[in-house]
C-alpha cells in the first residue's frame, strides 16, 4: 500500500497562488454578497485551502455605492460604538457609515465574517473597495468574477 498518497498537503506562504479578482456589487444584497467575498478573500473556494494560512485571493469590489439592503435596514439597523469614556457611546446606522465611505461600511461587515485574529486582519487588507467602476489595479490583470455563480 502506498502511504504517500494519504498525506495531507498543507499550503504555506511559498506554495500559495494568489490571484486578483474583480467583483461587481451593483444591485447585490449586502450580507449575501459580503459572505461570498469573505470566502473568496479567505480562499475557501480553492482546493488547497488551509485554515491558518492566507491563501485567498486579492478581491477588488467595484460599484460599492450601488449595493442594497432589504427592508428598512439602511436606517433602522443600529450599531453602537463605545470609546470607553463617560458619554462616549455613539450610534451608527448603515446609511451614515456608507456616507462616510463605502470602504468603512464593507470593512465593518467583512470583519465580522473573518477570523478574529491576526490572520483576519491580513485577509481584510486584501480586499479593496471602490465606489465607481474604475480601480487603480489594472497592472495586476484582475479576473472579473460573476459573484452569483459562486455558492
Amino acid at each position: 500500500m502506498d502511504t504517500l498518497s494519504y498525506k495531507t498537503i498543507s499550503a504555506n506562504k511559498a506554495t500559495v497562488t494568489k490571484e486578483w479578482v474583480v467583483v461587481d456589487a451593483t444591485d447585490q444584497v449586502m450580507g449575501r454578497f459580503c459572505s461570498k467575498v469573505a470566502k473568496l478573500a479567505r480562499g475557501k473556494y480553492k482546493p488547497n485551502f488551509t485554515p491558518h494560512v492566507d491563501c485567498g485571493d486579492n478581491v477588488i469590489i467595484i460599484n460599492a455605492d450601488k449595493v442594497k439592503m432589504t427592508g428598512k435596514k439602511w436606517t433602522d439597523q443600529i450599531s453602537y460604538l463605545f470609546s470607553g469614556y463617560p458619554g462616549g457611546q455613539r450610534e451608527m446606522n448603515p446609511k451614515r457609515l456608507q456616507e462616510k465611505g463605502s470602504k468603512y461600511f464593507f470593512a465593518k461587515v467583512l470583519k465580522g465574517m473573518l477570523p478574529k485574529n491576526k490572520l483576519g486582519d491580513v485577509i481584510l487588507s486584501n480586499v479593496y473597495v471602490y465606489d465607481g467602476a474604475e480601480h487603480p489595479h489594472q497592472a495586476q490583470n484582475p479576473k472579473i468574477i460573476d459573484i452569483n455563480a459562486l455558492k
